[in-house]
């Protein structure tokens, strides 16, 4: 009996650490042949060569698409958006697959599912169906969406708005947020020793709000002056901003900032690394999907700062405030007067969601000799 040959495509950081568990479970299936296919910041010496964590996992990397990351402007973003179009559409001339799956609404994931699309390849899209209104992530997650035959949802409310967009209700399965149940499972080992001995922290994840009038860089000059009313009393530990447009405004001031203030900072983190480092803070600050997602999960506030998450569904434990340094203050002073209150309502998290992703894989490539054309479902 032949393999079913699946790959999985990723960009960044934040998409390959959400499914590393969930690929696992493909990986050690018999029946099934996985391709890991890399590109963007994740291949990248500037944004600290994640992809040694894929292959420190175990897994093979099959296609490396080097791409030199330019964000300064919306032009560099759109150039390497058609330079991944390219490259992939010549390796897809020579690699066929029975299902490709992809995660959520990079810009250089989307070129790879116009490719995969092109070459007839179905596509299995997880995360859709939600809302970041301040972001071309936006309008990318639903075209991933329209290109896709099957949908992994993270909420009902999710689910829903896909099968809106008129997709076959029978081909959308809310399964819950692999990165919510990540969470529930921290190996040491992956987690740097001199975070361990970290007392009184918040975590800083920034990122670029790539549809909003306002500059990333005068955004988080309004967050670094907040923080900075703190540094003698809190340890302040900085992610690196993901590859997007202008984050390079955000990453020099910050670097600037640890400088001054002696802060350390981390253009990467193993996922293990992260989810400790944030469980083990008084609140994340700053604007990450993970700050909705998964730091509920791990009993930390999120500060959520401006608007690059809204729209998304969120729990008690999210703290929305606008980019200002006066309200930013106000939520640090209420997330350390209420540190002991530990809430952990996270609407995305589902036992078992690896699990049940890998057996609903299973389930649809046994079907796909049934699927035809894709149909648009009217909603009556």
């Amino acid at each position: 009996m032949s393999k079913y040959k699946i790959a999985f495509a990723t960009g960044s950081r934040a998409d390959y650490g959400i499914v590393r568990n969930y690929l696992s479970k493909l990986n050690n299936d018999p029946e099934l042949d996985l391709s890991i296919l890399v590109t963007g910041a994740l291949l990248s010496e500037k944004y600290g060569h994640a992809q040694k964590i894929i292959e420190d996992d175990g897994f093979k990397i099959d296609f490396k698409n080097s791409i030199e990351q330019r964000v300064g402007s919306i032009s560099d973003t759109v150039q390497i958006m058609a330079d991944v179009l390219g490259d992939f559409n010549k390796f897809f001339l020579n690699h066929s697959y029975d299902l490709i799956i992809i995660l959520g609404d990079r810009f250089e994931i989307y070129s790879v599912a116009i490719a995969a699309a092109m070459h007839r390849i179905p596509i299995l899209h997880i995360h859709g169906g939600e809302i970041t209104l301040a972001n071309y992530d936006e309008f990318i997650r639903h075209s991933i969406t329209k290109m896709s035959q099957y949908h992994f949802t993270s909420t009902e409310e999710y689910r829903r708005r896909v099968i809106q967009l008129g997709e076959q209700p029978e081909t959308v399965f809310n399964l819950g947020a692999l990165g919510a149940e990540n969470c529930h499972y921290i190996e040491m080992n992956n987690v740097p020793d001199n975070l361990v001995s970290i007392t009184n922290a918040f975590t800083v994840l920034f990122h670029p709000e790539t549809l909003n009038a306002t500059s990333p860089s005068a955004q988080i000059s309004e967050v670094l002056k907040a923080i900075s009313h703190y540094t003698n009393e809190y340890n302040f530990i900085f992610i690196g901003s993901n590859a997007d447009t202008h984050s390079d405004e955000i990453v020099t001031k910050v670097k600037h900032f640890c400088e001054e203030y002696n802060c350390l900072y981390y253009t990467n983190l193993h996922p293990d690394g992260y989810h400790y480092l944030v469980a083990n803070s008084i609140a994340l600050i700053g604007n990450s999907s993970s700050g909705i997602i998964e730091a509920p999960s791990l009993g930390t506030f999120t500060i959520n700062i401006g608007d690059r998450q809204t729209g998304r569904a969120k729990g008690q434990s999210i703290i929305d405030v606008s980019c200002n340094t006066e309200d930013i203050i106000k939520a640090i002073d209420y997330a350390i007067e209420h540190r002991d209150d530990k809430i952990t309502d996270d609407v995305y998290y589902q036992p078992n969601s690896a699990q049940k992703y890998y057996l609903q894989t299973k389930q649809i490539l046994n079907s796909l000799s049934t699927i035809s054309y894709k149909q648009f479902y009217d909603i009556r």
